[in-house]
């Protein structure tokens, strides 16, 4: 598939991880949706272009027509760290939007992302009939849950990439990507102290390990979260990592002293990360403009999609 000027839509679009993904292979975006206000500012700043705001009141029609489908529809209703709803969430219907908009557009391919859970959820069910309603539409589907880590990233997240191709384009060539054979960790993409200090934690409830301290030290860089430490009781945010091995699953929400990033040991300081950490740990580009909000700015990231991960998948239809 020639995937050069091919044209394709970019749904809850966020901060347009999906966009670089795409645009890298030289397709181009005709129309892009996202509600909420902190990202629709964030897109327009760096795409220079608003997108729609929410998608159950747009109108198929007045979408023009594309050859792919993208987005990374809510997760949080199928998500572990939730309550698991799924379509008895309002947010877990929004899978339905999408469907109305291909079964009128029909492009020739759809490519969507969301968490790993989305497969087990409901004991299959859901994914079920999210399956069942794609091969209605007549498309083939194919999917994998894949790790960043294992394309550059230094973040573990796992996520399950959908790849629908429709039936009549289809040779039966798309193969998911090989992961790549390259360590990268979180002391490759720090900051300057200069620039971290003010997310410097100076409280007297850390605690670190010294012989886990040593061990990473000593081990080098790893492609796995080196915990080292806690701070208080240890729980989701007062995990202390350190900066030889790649950083946790950035969250949209936690709690604790390094809300959302997780606590790390970094150039002897223990702090959260930064939203520029945040951005290069999702492969967003240095270009990359970030609000000057920064709790908006790391929900953002860590709602957002890993885009060399996008890229590897995507670079499978160059075969079909």
């Amino acid at each position: 598939m020639e995937l050069k000027k091919m044209k394709f839509i970019d749904l809850f679009a966020g901060i347009g991880g999906f966009r670089y993904a795409l645009e890298s292979f030289g397709c181009k975006c005709v129309f892009s949706s996202e509600w909420d206000k902190y990202c629709q500012e964030s897109y327009k700043l760096n795409f220079n272009e608003t997108p729609y705001g929410d998608i159950t009141q747009i109108d198929e029609k007045d979408i023009p027509s594309f050859d792919i489908l993208c987005g990374g529809f809510p997760c949080q209703p199928f998500s572990i760290s939730g309550k698991q709803r799924g379509f008895s969430d309002t947010r877990g219907t929004l899978f339905f939007d999408i469907a109305r908009i291909v079964s009128h557009h029909k492009p020739k391919v759809i490519l969507l992302e969301n968490v790993k859970n989305l497969k087990a959820h409901n004991g299959g069910a859901t994914f079920e009939v999210i399956s069942n309603t794609l091969n209605e539409l007549n498309y083939n589907i194919y999917y994998k849950v894949l790790n960043a880590k294992n394309f550059g990233l230094p973040q573990n997240r796992e996520r399950i990439a959908i790849v629908c191709i429709r039936k009549d384009v289809d040779s039966g060539k798309f193969k998911f990507p090989e992961e790549i054979d390259k360590v990268v960790t979180i002391s490759d993409i720090k900051e300057d102290d200069s620039k971290t200090d003010k997310y410097v934690l100076n409280r007297n409830d850390i605690h670190i390990d010294e012989e886990k301290l040593n061990n990473a030290i000593k081990n080098g860089k790893v492609n796995k979260p080196v915990q080292i430490g806690i701070i208080a009781n240890g729980g989701q945010g007062n995990r202390i990592y350190h900066e030889n091995g790649i950083g946790i699953t950035l969250a949209a929400s936690s709690g604790g002293a390094a809300p959302k990033t997780g606590a790390y040991y970094i150039n002897g300081k223990v702090r959260r990360l930064s939203p520029r950490e945040a951005a290069r740990l999702q492969g967003f580009p240095e270009t990359f403009k970030i609000i000057e909000n920064d709790s908006q700015s790391l929900k953002q990231f860590g709602n957002s999609v890993p885009i060399n991960l996008l890229k590897a998948v995507f670079s499978g239809l160059k075969e079909i």
